[in-house]
């Protein structure tokens, strides 16, 4: 008897859906699954709800495609900010320890990725063509190439410095105070700012 035969499928539905989650095997997602059935109510309701409402009352941003509940989002609606220096970042995490940082304040664009050839991920995967988009009103003068130290964060920057050759810009990257391999999101703030402040051609 196969083992989902003895579970009933309300339960083997969630297993089969934390599975699919990046980082979690049919294990670790098993594991989940029954913490929450050995857990008080609550606290399976209030992952329920905050699934919910996450779901329902985020979206992408139209102009940096962050996360946002409104859009555009706080940061392109804020006329505080210097709009003439875009940092180019991998994932909506990376914005949020730029933040932490107080040392940047100019705009961002989100890629949602990297290049990945092994993972099946080309350019055409990521927000690119909506940079191009952008830069073209002409109002950035420097981008940022804010991607993560590692093969696949450089592969994913020497890219965009191929399409960014048509436009008239200074392209910068963070310098090199990041550790090789780690991610923008896990970095110290006295560590990501030095690395703002020492960004190079």
């Amino acid at each position: 008897m196969p083992i989902t035969d003895a579970i009933p499928p309300p339960v083997a539905d969630l297993i089969e859906a934390f599975s699919v989650l990046p980082g979690i095997g049919p294990k670790t997602a098993s594991r989940l699954t029954f913490h929450l059935i050995r857990a008080p109510e609550q606290q399976a309701m209030q992952l329920a709800t905050a699934l919910k409402a996450m779901v329902e009352l985020t979206t992408f941003c139209s102009i940096c495609a962050n996360i946002t509940e409104q859009d555009p989002c706080e940061i392109c609606s804020d006329v505080s900010r210097d709009e003439h220096v875009l940092a180019v970042v991998e994932e909506p995490l990376d914005v949020v320890a730029l933040e932490r940082t107080g040392a940047f304040r100019g705009r961002y664009h989100v890629l949602h990725g990297v290049i990945s050839p092994l993972n099946g991920i080309g350019p055409e995967d990521l927000r690119i063509e909506e940079l191009r988009l952008r830069l073209r009103s002409g109002e950035v003068g420097e981008v940022i190439l804010a991607t993560n130290p590692g093969m696949e964060g450089d592969a994913t920057a020497m890219y965009l410095r191929s399409v960014l050759a048509e436009f008239e810009l200074r392209i910068t990257t963070l310098a090199r105070g990041l550790p090789t391999g780690g991610d923008i999101e896990y970095v110290d703030e006295l560590t990501l700012t030095r690395a703002l402040q020492g960004r190079k051609e």
